[in-house]
């Protein structure tokens, strides 16, 4: 099943995706639904990022060819792990199969995409072990990685390198049947394709962070794990991006300058912002059904 959310009438909804058409949902992926009959031809909806994260957790080098290439560059802490550790990313930059990528009107080095597996989590988890962590991923989707390297080298932290509005696409669905493992990544630049690799190739796996972030960490439904790439591919104002990964789908944006207006896809879907991951539209009814939320004492 290809689940997505779509806005259409200035409204979100949860949809199931399917043979260029999406039929709505009422209800969410992560509490009980049921699939509508009104359905939309899907260019006629506009996609936003299939799920709002509580958390958005992010692996940084997680392929050995990616470390490598890091260290050519100077990168500093630029080795292989040894223990799965994450990071986070800020929902802001988030942005729906379709949206437009902004380049920052006073960045003026190299913006770079990398194409990521992201896993979404379907249970609350903590202290699960590995089968409860597989159990506990409800499927899979597509990431985009967009980074202002000199930004991420001049800054003490990634705020805006990795943080910047429109810099994380997401999409275009949560495909519940993939197989990762199996996988191939590929990043297409104006139809060009300019990175391949096997997604499965990390070096720790999506239930290896899991099992270790729930030892301290509470994991709900709805959160995301983007699980780190294989290379990087520069880009430019007018690029057409594509992040492509097999038994998923195929997650496309474009690139434009920044004119100085507040974009409405920089904020993932305008009108259910600020989200609850559980609803399409932000409301908490479903929520209150599943338990109490990250912040509230159960």
């Amino acid at each position: 099943m290809k689940w997505c959310r779509f806005r259409l009438a200035h409204a979100a909804h949860f949809g199931v995706a399917g043979h260029g058409r999406v039929q709505r949902v009422d209800g969410s992926p992560f509490a009980e639904y049921k699939i509508t009959g009104d359905s939309f031809a899907l260019e006629d909806v506009v996609l936003l990022p299939p799920v709002l994260p509580f958390t958005f957790f992010c692996v940084g080098l997680n392929y050995r060819r990616h470390i490598l290439h890091a260290q050519t560059k100077g990168l500093a802490g630029a080795k292989v792990p040894d223990r799965p550790e994450v990071g986070y990313r800020a929902n802001n930059a988030l942005l729906g199969h379709g949206g437009e990528i902004v380049w920052p009107g006073d960045f003026s080095g190299q913006l770079e995409a990398e194409g990521e597996v992201v896993a979404v989590i379907g249970r609350r988890l903590r202290r699960c072990s590995r089968s409860e962590a597989a159990a506990g991923i409800f499927g899979w989707t597509i990431g985009n990685d967009v980074s202002a390297r000199e930004w991420q080298r001049q800054d003490r932290t990634f705020w805006r390198a990795k943080n910047s509005d429109t810099f994380k696409p997401m999409g275009p669905w949560i495909a519940t049947d993939a197989e990762p493992a199996t996988a191939t990544t590929r990043v297409i630049v104006n139809g060009d394709v300019a990175c391949t690799f096997a997604t499965g190739e990390m070096i720790f796996d999506a239930v290896d962070y899991i099992t270790e972030i729930a030892r301290y960490i509470t994991l709900w439904p709805g959160d995301v794990l983007w699980m780190g790439a294989d290379g990087t591919v520069p880009i430019s104002v007018g690029d057409a991006v594509e992040i492509d990964i097999s038994g998923i789908g195929t997650l496309r944006n474009t690139v434009v300058a920044d004119t100085g207006a507040v974009a409405e896809s920089a904020h993932a879907g305008a009108a259910d912002w600020p989200p609850s991951p559980l609803s399409a539209n932000g409301s908490e009814n479903e929520m209150a059904a599943k338990g109490p939320a990250p912040g509230r004492r159960e």
